[in-house]
């Protein structure tokens, strides 16, 4: 998915934001905003958003010379949804259908995602997790997901934010699990997922667990490690969350099931789907034949 128009005064207000949450000193927030502009006036609108969020985060890190300065963040994340999983488990284990219940939460859990939303609160994250639950509007390719995944042998799980992938441990528990890998960032950026949120939430205990070796928040192939190239080369089922796995996977020649919240007007358009909405949509496969190799 290439970047639009409308995607650049976004990307210069998340710079804005994203320092003010981690950062009190104006000087720091000046040299950020200042950055982010003379980085958005050189920006190639022929590649997806998150190659512009990577250099934001970057210019943060290096401002404030701090390697996770959303670090605090995540670990609150991860704490608070941690607390409600007994309660969402034992939901999903006595819903009419586990499986449906446990992808309606995994895609709830896409709100958390404070690249978009910095003035997240708690309230507005179980309001989201009780509409997912309600919303009588059907997942339209529930059933060739459910079927997808017991036909497959090798699943690829792309994980997206932390405190989010306790919610993907509900739909973990409900995949063959022998069949599972388990997949964060290979660096911190943003609040995204790492090997470290997925030990605390407990995922390494269930499944396996790789990084992609690649610090974009969303998934460039490009930029990932030889070993992650290779599972999703071979993977029978890709399993994508989130909007920046959307935006850098969309156009990608394979089948994959992109599960997310759709959260800016660019999806609206994109995708066809109102803002807000809970989405579980499959890309097209054809002529797959694998990712190219790393420029020398």
């Amino acid at each position: 998915m290439k970047t639009f128009l409308e995607c650049v005064p976004c990307f210069v207000g998340q710079a804005l934001k994203a320092v003010r949450l981690v950062s009190d000193d104006e000087k720091i927030q000046e040299g950020v905003l200042r950055a982010a502009l003379a980085a958005a006036a050189k920006m190639d609108f022929s590649v997806s958003p998150p190659v512009m969020g990577q250099q934001i985060h970057r210019i943060i890190r290096d401002l404030l010379e701090n390697e996770d300065p959303y670090f605090d963040i995540k670990q609150r994340s991860n704490a608070v949804i941690l607390e409600l999983y007994p309660e969402l488990k034992a939901r999903v284990d006595s819903s009419k259908d586990p499986f449906e219940t446990a992808v309606r939460l995994a895609i709830a859990g896409n709100i958390i995602d404070y690249a978009v939303n910095t003035d997240l609160e708690e309230t507005e994250i179980l309001q989201v997790i009780e509409d997912a639950l309600k919303t009588p509007s059907p997942l339209l390719r529930l059933d060739e997901f459910r079927r997808a995944i017991t036909q497959a042998n090798k699943i690829l799980y792309l994980a997206d934010n932390a405190g989010e992938i306790v919610l993907d441990r509900l739909l973990l528990e409900q995949l063959p699990r022998e069949k599972v890998t388990f997949v964060v960032r290979g660096f911190a950026v943003i609040n995204d997922a790492t090997r470290t949120d997925a030990q605390e939430t407990g995922i390494t205990e269930l499944v396996e667990v790789i990084d992609n070796g690649s610090g974009v928040p969303g998934t460039i192939l490009e930029t990932c490690s030889d070993d992650f190239r290779r599972r999703f080369n071979e993977a029978d089922v890709i399993i994508a969350k989130g909007q920046g796995n959307y935006e850098t996977l969309n156009d990608v020649d394979r089948e994959i099931f992109f599960l997310f919240k759709v959260k800016c007007p660019v999806i609206v358009r994109d995708t066809g789907e109102e803002l807000g909405n809970m989405v579980l949509q499959k890309s097209s496969v054809s002529n797959y034949k694998g990712v190219r190799e790393m420029p020398a």
